[in-house]
């Protein structure tokens, strides 16, 4: 995995070289090359004397000068090869050498007789050459000096042998070369140097662009792994990590060996290059789903991976379901509560006459309890979307149980066998009376919905649980169960199984089982349904 790397800046340039600068290693092979074409040309020169000395016009005037000269020269190269090591001083060592170019130059010119000899042609290689070197510095001053030191060892000539004036014309021709080549060679350089600058620049400008990309990446709540052709891992974000081990730590990331079962569905995606039987987008186990990107229009060149946490996802929508729910009560509690109001009130008013039968008053009873339930129930539900903590309290649950079962049967008009009781353990709870009111009335309704509706077809029972200092309480019904295809939505909000229910009973009753410290949940069994509560003991 590649780290972030330290800000750069687009603009910041390399620089030219100077005296208090450090010019790149590309300048110090340039003027390496540049000293050893100096070199070969005094050796050349050597050798065609000794070879062809009678021939040749070198040396005509004065050859021991031509010969020392040439030595010299070569000599001159041999100390710049040292003094190029120190990598020091740059612009001084080049205008030493072009300035020994010239110096020796022009007394090869003079030992051969002068500009008849064809040796001051040597001086448009060295100056091209100090040219693009020097990116174009000092390259029309090198010129000027040449220029001048071929007048001057012409005009020498002409006063000291009497040579004729006339090969002033021939002399200024060569400066005038001097001067194009000097010009040309500074164009190119400044052309070569401003190509050098924008690739730099361009350099710059990729690399702050693939930080930027990088942060982009780390940033993002999905994970994303960027793999080439071989399955070999590019780059890849913390959320990938955190969601899949195998891709932590090493410098080499090869999905083949760290993740077998993602590395199997990439091979795959990448042989259906016409993407009919590899399918984009596939889950990984159970709570993974990755989604492949092509980085280039053939797949074979790898892939930007996505994968998604499904749980993540799931928990999103059911907060979704939530701000939904919130609003929902919100606008009904206030249409909920005067009826229930009214009815209540009616139900007062009916049990305060006189003459009333038992069996009214019970009926006004049950009445005046159900309208308190459900008042209850509108405000429970807008304390949960507030996220007021529930009261608990300690009490005996088998007893509470009983009365429950009683109290369930009676608004039901259920014999009271139908629902039994299965006390293992006589146990003591923490938990808010009425919220454990509220679920266990919604899951023995839903029970009593699905159930047969004989002796025993409900039953409660109550043991240690297997976990903890805590009790287990199971709804058990022997009806037909819940369908596979349903059992993974049970708690979602506003999902339900049943035509006239609302979707929120069985969400409601696990958010109050949250709120007070215990856990809902649903057991699969072969037959019937079971719900289990896990609640602190007391």
């Amino acid at each position: 995995m590649e780290s972030a790397a330290t800000p750069i800046r687009s603009g910041q340039y390399i620089r030219d070289p100077d005296p208090a600068g450090k010019p790149p290693d590309a300048y110090w092979r340039s003027l390496l090359l540049f000293n050893g074409y100096r070199i070969a040309a005094a050796l050349l020169l050597l050798l065609a004397v000794a070879f062809w000395g009678g021939t040749l016009q070198f040396g005509s005037r004065d050859m021991r000068l031509f010969l020392a000269g040439a030595a010299g020269y070569a000599v001159f190269a041999l100390v710049m090869f040292a003094i190029i090591r120190t990598r020091e001083h740059f612009t001084w060592q080049l205008a030493i050498q072009v300035g020994g170019d010239i110096g020796f130059v022009v007394l090869l010119m003079y030992a051969s007789g002068g500009l008849s000899s064809g040796l001051g042609l040597l001086l448009l290689t060295s100056l091209a050459a100090a040219g693009l070197v020097a990116r174009g510095q000092l390259t029309l001053f090198f010129a000027a000096i040449a220029s001048i030191g071929v007048l001057l060892e012409h005009t020498y000539e002409v006063l000291r042998f009497s040579e004729s004036g006339a090969q002033y014309a021939q002399a200024g021709l060569l400066s005038v070369a001097y001067f194009a080549i000097a010009w040309l060679a500074h164009t190119l350089a400044k052309r070569s140097l401003a190509s050098e600058r924008l690739a730099a620049q361009r350099e710059i400008d990729l690399a702050n662009l693939a930080q930027v990309n990088q942060l982009v990446i780390q940033d993002m709540e999905h994970g994303v792994i960027v793999a080439d052709g071989d399955g070999v891992v590019r780059q890849v974000n913390t959320a990938a990590e955190r969601m899949i081990d195998g891709l932590r730590g090493g410098s080499v990331i090869n999905l083949k060996d760290r993740v077998p079962a993602l590395y199997a569905r990439f091979e795959t995606w990448l042989r259906d290059q016409q993407g009919r039987e590899a399918p984009d987008a596939f889950e990984i186990g159970a709570n993974l789903r990755a989604r492949l990107v092509p980085v280039a229009p053939r797949r074979g060149a790898g892939a930007v991976i996505f994968l998604e946490d499904l749980a993540r996802i799931q928990a999103e929508a059911r907060q979704m379901k939530l701000a939904a729910l919130g609003r929902l009560t919100a606008n009904i509690a206030h249409e909920i509560r005067n009826p229930l109001g009214a009815i209540s009130h009616a139900a007062e008013l009916l049990q305060e006459e006189a003459g009333v039968s038992a069996g009214a008053q019970r009926l006004t009873t049950i009445i005046r309890d159900n309208t308190r339930r459900l008042d209850r129930m509108v405000h429970d539900v807008q304390t949960l979307n507030r996220g007021e903590r529930a009261k608990r309290e300690r009490f005996q649950l088998t007893s509470y149980l009983r009365a429950f079962i009683e109290q369930f049967a009676a608004t039901e008009r259920l014999a009271t066998n139908v629902i039994e009781l299965h006390p293992v353990i006589d146990a003591y709870v923490l938990f808010d009376r009425d919220h454990l009111n509220q679920v266990l009335w919604n899951l023995c309704h839903n029970a009593l919905r699905h159930s047969r509706r004989r002796p025993g077809s409900i039953r409660l029972e109550v043991a240690r649980a297997a976990r903890g200092h805590a009790v287990r309480l199971d709804v058990i019904d022997d009806g037909a169960g819940v369908p596979p295809e349903s059992r993974g939505n049970l708690f979602e909000p506003f999902f339900t199984t049943s035509p006239g229910g609302t979707g929120l009973g069985l969400y409601l009753a696990r958010e109050i089982c949250e709120a007070n410290g215990a856990v809902l949940e649903f057991v699969e069994t072969t037959d019937g349904a079971r719900f289990s509560m896990i609640c602190a003991a007391g």
